[in-house]
């Protein structure tokens, strides 16, 4: 049993690995693509190429489930095809000890994944989007395109970028007095977190009176605030890039400010669940290879596999804004795909013991 397990664990692992890796690096090929439209300034073919590269930890754990169904679907059918699954039937292997068999591998790629969607990705994309906006030459906030703005009392920060080491390149502040007057503005080349406290480089200040305004540069200066590095790293990315640990803790502190937090619980459910996800789609490619797809063709089951994760996907992407919109728990949400697919794999799984 333990050499039978091995290579049904080897099959499948093998036929994921190949699948992840097709799927990750044509998504890969079309953002390098997208990236070579978009080059302007000093942002140079061999930085978007860096920016794709640096990209690809997030990618991998978003098509984690993708790949376990078409994976699954594709080393399953080859030992279909070659009768080894009807010699394991013969021999009196139940299909649930099958099924038990196959799932190994796909646990241990499933914790691959969430060892990189927690401690890599959220890295790896942080540094691709501040290196992007650096090698831009993003330094004047009106001409940015991205960035990241935030509020601390009566004075607004733009940040052009927020590297991880506690490092902002371009800082732009407006504050304003209570009567909501613009009194005071300012822009930093760079400012750099050192010794729990910020320092800003290479500053233009000016100062707005009723007849007058006044400039000042300063070649640095400490900046007193309550924004720290560890604030910035959860802020500067989009939801579907942090880790789940700062998805709860950054949902949690804005609806502790009366601050909406739905869609980052909406992508905190979806991380968490996503283990979950691939063993439901992975139930219902056992499920389809003893029985509507025993003997069909490898092409058609790679057709199916992309037919069932689309329209798993679409799904979530329907109900997930459905629920921000009509207001019942992103949980739900999350879990109704998730529950629909389990149900139906174990379904017809009960009927080919």
């Amino acid at each position: 049993m333990r050499k039978l397990s091995f290579y049904i664990a080897k099959t499948i692992a093998g036929a994921i690995f190949v699948v992840l890796l097709v799927i990750v690096g044509l998504d890969t090929l079309f953002s390098l693509i997208d990236e070579f439209t978009d080059l302007k300034n000093g942002y140079t073919a061999k930085d978007a190429f860096l920016y794709v590269l640096t990209s690809i930890p997030g990618r991998l754990f978003e098509f984690v489930p993708f790949s376990s169904l078409i994976g699954c679907l594709i080393g399953l059918g080859l030992l279909a095809g070659t009768s080894e699954l009807v010699v394991m039937r013969a021999a009196g292997i139940s299909v649930l000890r099958i099924t038990g068999l196959v799932l190994r591998p796909v646990l241990l790629l499933v914790l691959l994944g969430i060892l990189i969607g927690e401690f890599i990705a959220p890295i790896t994309d942080q540094i691709a989007e501040s290196n992007r906006a650096v090698a831009r030459g993003e330094e004047q906030v009106f001409e940015s395109d991205s960035g990241l703005w935030h509020r601390d009392g009566n004075e607004f920060m733009h940040f052009n970028a927020v590297q991880p080491n506690g490092k902002i390149f371009g800082l732009n502040r407006y504050v304003y007095n209570d009567a909501g007057d613009l009194v005071r503005t300012s822009h930093a080349e760079l400012a750099i977190y050192a010794d729990k406290h910020w320092v800003e480089e290479d500053v233009e200040e000016k100062t707005f009176f009723e007849d007058h305004i006044e400039t000042t540069n300063y070649h640095s200066r400490a900046w007193d605030t309550r924004v720290s590095p560890q604030l910035l790293n959860v802020l500067v990315l989009p939801e579907d890039s942090l880790s789940i640990r700062d998805l709860y803790t950054f949902a949690t502190f804005r609806q502790s400010q009366g601050l909406p937090a739905r869609k980052y619980w909406l992508t905190f459910w979806e991380k968490v669940l996503q283990p979950f996800a691939t063993i439901s789609l992975v139930l219902i490619a056992v499920s389809f290879i003893f029985g509507p797809l025993r003997q069909v063709t490898t092409g058609f089951r790679v057709f199916t596999g992309v037919m069932v994760g689309v329209a798993f996907k679409t799904s979530q992407t329907i109900l997930g804004p459905s629920s921000l919109v009509f207001g019942f728990s992103p949980l739900i949400a999350v879990a109704i795909p998730i529950l629909i697919c389990a149900t139906a794999g174990v379904w017809v799984l009960s009927r080919y013991r």
